[in-house]
């Protein structure tokens, strides 16, 4: 049995001002001045954490709301001087996908590394759009031996990329006939992905590459960015490449083991180019999530590719449909083409844009992905609150430059590489922890198994059309 994958994740407090989601109304007039006040109580030390945040009289009062709503000084106070309110610069982050409740709990997991556990169960809606209305079996959670994190038994979350024939040939001597059978494997089901909204800079890049060296994963960086990596981390950078970046990056295809391919007209000259340079190196289509990418995958696959990076927008949606379909809908329509046609073995289909949470990536592989690209959640561990271009679900347009109202153009500084990716780090720890979690409760070893499994899952959409089909038609 192989050694149990560990990733190593350590407390790192957020270089930034957090935005809380509850503050105190302390209304002083009236007050008894009671010598065993309510504030002085707290369990959270939230009234003494206000007040050292505020030391400077001379400066204005920036409420901290780090209050945990626990309402036992709401309660206690005998003049019902105290109340609690939400902040609204809390409900002013994120958007009707990157909920302000989905920023806050990915800082609170780049802070330590650890499932964010709220206390209360589960207060939304029973179901929702998108990844929502999904939920997954946890038939199995009552087996005393499947105990997640601390379990006994081994449940691996590696993945390979790359192509994979149905059968090897052997020669009458013995000798592997199959060139082709060139993979990388990576112990998380995920890549550490360009993000699509706010700067991209150098050290983002170089951060991005230190955790995926760390996590044992791969980082995709722009042609441009790859430059200033060092060079022991190249055997893990993911380079994007169009036909002008093959004329200048020759050295560095010729150190990488994957790279990626924008898709375009020039696409087979490319691959034949790449090739030539490096016969063995790993080569992804890089697309965009369109309504006929079921077609493209098909049609690229007829021309010897097998491996797809397909891109959603960043709220998890088709790009440039008129009706979006979510990422889920997409990924099951071009499984299924691909099982029909008999290369779903062979092909690996990499998902990126609105994974926002570590149960999106269990869904997605539900859905037929072999891995999940990360982007947006890297930013917002590091501060982002995911406002101005992507307020609306989108990138800047064409020509134009992104204006962004909060931290996302702040960015991070060469001296902050570290910190950047040991926050990366402590995030993707989390995530780790929740897929063994979720594998565990289902009775599953191995996330390959994961892939396409849709009866481990409950879709609410077939649910509906099972139950209410004749309503619907009528």
């Amino acid at each position: 049995m192989p050694d149990r994958y560990h990733i190593h994740t350590a407390p790192t407090p957020g270089q930034f001002r957090r935005v809380g989601k509850y503050g105190n109304v302390d209304w002083r007039e009236d007050c008894s001045r009671c010598s065993n006040c309510v504030k002085l109580r707290c369990c959270f030390d939230a009234y003494k954490k206000e007040n050292a945040y505020n030391y400077d009289a001379k400066a204005p009062v920036e409420p901290l709301n780090d209050c945990k709503a626990c309402l036992s000084c709401v309660q206690g106070c005998t003049k019902g001087l105290l109340s609690l309110s939400i902040n609204p610069e809390f409900l002013d982050m994120g958007n009707e996908y990157w909920t302000p409740d989905i920023i806050i709990n990915t800082w609170n997991q780049a802070d330590a590394g650890r499932i964010p556990v709220s206390g209360a169960g589960y207060r939304g809606p029973f179901c929702g759009p998108g990844f929502d209305s999904i939920w997954t079996d946890m038939s199995e959670i009552v087996r005393p031996t499947r105990d997640g994190i601390h379990g006994r038994e081994y449940i691996s979350t590696a993945v390979d990329i790359g192509y994979k024939p149905l059968r090897l040939s052997f020669s009458p001597e013995g000798k592997l006939l199959d060139d082709k059978t060139h993979l990388v494997e990576t112990q998380l089901p995920l890549l550490l992905d360009v993000p699509t909204c706010g700067p991209t800079n150098q050290p983002l890049a170089m951060a991005r590459a230190a955790a995926a060296k760390e996590l044992k994963t791969l980082a995709v960086v722009r042609a441009e960015n790859a430059g200033a990596i060092p060079v022991e981390h190249h055997l893990v950078v993911v380079p994007i490449l169009n036909r002008a970046d093959l004329d200048t990056c020759d050295w560095l295809i010729k150190q990488v083991s994957m790279v990626e391919l924008e898709d375009g007209p020039e696409l087979v000259e490319m691959v034949r180019i790449v090739r030539t340079l490096k016969p063995h190196v790993v080569v992804a289509v890089r697309m965009a999530l369109g309504p006929n990418a079921a077609d493209e995958v098909m049609a690229r696959t007829k021309q010897g590719l097998r491996v797809f990076h397909l891109v959603a927008d960043p709220n998890g949606r088709e790009v440039g449909a008129a009706s979006p379909r979510h990422i889920k809908d997409a990924l099951r329509e071009i499984h299924g083409r691909l099982v029909v046609e008999g290369l779903r073995d062979e092909v690996t289909l990499i998902i990126s844009g609105g994974i926002a949470l570590a149960e999106h990536m269990a869904k997605a592989i539900i859905c037929g992905a072999d891995l999940v690209g990360v982007d947006t959640p890297l930013r917002i561990s590091l501060g982002c609150t995911v406002c101005g271009g992507m307020r609306n679900g989108r990138g800047p347009e064409a020509g134009q430059e992104l204006v962004s109202l909060g931290r996302c153009s702040v960015g991070i500084r060469p001296h902050q590489v570290t910190y950047a990716a040991q926050r990366m780090i402590n995030l993707m720890g989390a995530w780790h922890s929740q897929l063994i979690e979720v594998l565990g409760a289902m009775g599953i070893r191995e996330v390959r198994r994961l892939r396409g499994e849709t009866g481990r899952a409950i879709f609410m959409e077939d649910m509906e059309r099972e139950a209410f089909g004749d309503l619907i038609r009528t």
